[in-house]
């Protein structure tokens, strides 16, 4: 099912001061910054090989991860793996009965679906699944 690691998701408080470690002390100089004003989020993406590296920041407490960040933290949020066909995907995953986050996908950044899979039914980990259309 997943062909391979699209993204990890990195939750953070402060999106230039998280770019600005990454930058320092890692020497990953490149760095998109998207506004998401609708989703109440920030989003800087640097790419590592065919990976990226998504950090987040919410810019009001109606993000979808505030909450989350508020208790947890700042650190890793979800992983996101790419998937040829993510309708098929989500239908293959409900049959088997895991709970999901989304059972339609939505759209993403740079024109791919997204769909995401409750933590509860992996061990912890929200995954998001990715199609690039």
């Amino acid at each position: 099912m997943f062909e391979t690691i699209d993204h990890i998701g990195l939750a953070v408080t402060d999106i230039a001061e998280a770019v600005a470690l990454y930058q320092s002390q890692f020497g990953m100089q490149e760095w998109e910054i998207i506004e998401l004003p609708e989703r109440h989020m920030r989003v800087a993406i640097t790419t590592i090989g065919t990976s990226m590296v998504e950090l987040i920041a919410p810019t009001a407490p109606e993000a979808a991860f505030a909450k989350y960040l508020a208790e947890k933290g700042p650190g890793m949020h979800h992983i996101a793996y790419q998937v040829a066909d993510i309708t098929a995907a989500l239908a293959t995953l409900k049959a088997q009965g895991l709970r999901l986050v989304d059972e339609v996908p939505r759209p993403g950044l740079h024109g791919t679906l997204v769909a995401f899979v409750h933590p509860k039914a992996t061990l912890g980990t929200l995954i998001e699944l990715v199609q690039h259309v």
